[in-house]
């Protein structure tokens, strides 16, 4: 045996813990490099992409059941237009809810912060668009069906046996805002329940998160948001 492969054996053994070190810390390294990643790239999309959120209220079933996770596209409005038809979510930021502000746990306020549970930080509420800035929505026609413009609406979301509306309204949506119904029309306070207010209930479109994209969880739910723009198709543009 040389002297080259005597020191070969004799240093090979004290070698292998070191080796064993440096697997250990570099998987480390990796693993933590993984999970930053994750959360940059979930912080990201909840920002600019993408958004959870719950529904916690009977106001737009059938469409959207109590405590359905729902995802919502942020793109609309801004880069995508939000039109009638559409199924969005805004802030409350005139306390239309007007119950208490949800209570959170640090570890929920993180969770929503990154963007990996739905957000119940402040109150968010879901509606159906049915009218733009300067459409004239009314209730309603010999059939007991809402106009947009003089147009009839047949509105195949609705709550089973549930008229459109009780109420009589003929509101002018002002510029910059859209007017909004649940499906629930019974167990819906929207836009009709503030027809007397300076806006006569229409919500400011800056208000908007984003269009509802697909029902998430529960997962026999799984689908898509509820938007449905066929049934104003007809609507022509206001006067």
């Amino acid at each position: 045996m040389s002297a080259a492969e005597s020191h070969a054996e004799a240093s090979g053994p004290e070698q292998k813990p070191e080796r064993k070190r440096h697997w250990a810390l570099s998987f480390l390294i990796e693993l933590t490099v993984i999970v930053v990643m994750a959360v940059v790239i979930s912080f990201v999309i909840k920002t600019f992409l993408l958004r959870a959120f719950y529904i916690p209220s009977e106001s737009m079933q059938p469409t959207l059941e109590v405590d359905d996770r729902i995802v919502v596209n942020l793109l609309a409005p801004g880069v995508m237009d939000v039109q009638r038809g559409d199924v969005v979510v805004f802030e409350d930021t005139r306390s239309w809810w007007g119950g208490p502000t949800p209570e959170t746990s640090p570890v929920q306020d993180a969770l929503m912060f990154i963007g990996l549970t739905p957000d119940t930080s402040s109150h968010y509420v879901v509606k159906r668009v049915v009218g733009l800035e300067g459409d004239l929505v009314e209730c309603c026609d010999d059939e007991e069906r809402i106009l947009v413009n003089g147009e009839p609406i047949d509105e195949p979301y609705l709550y089973p046996d549930i008229k459109p509306s009780e109420a009589t309204f003929d509101v002018t949506v002002p510029e910059d805002h859209v007017w909004l119904l649940g499906d629930h029309r019974a167990a819906s306070a929207d836009s009709r329940s503030h027809v007397e207010e300076p806006d006569q209930g229409a919500v400011p479109e800056e208000d908007i998160i984003g269009r509802t994209l697909t029902i998430v969880w529960p997962v026999e739910r799984w689908g898509g948001g509820g938007t449905d723009r066929d049934p104003f198709e007809n609507v022509p543009e206001p006067q």
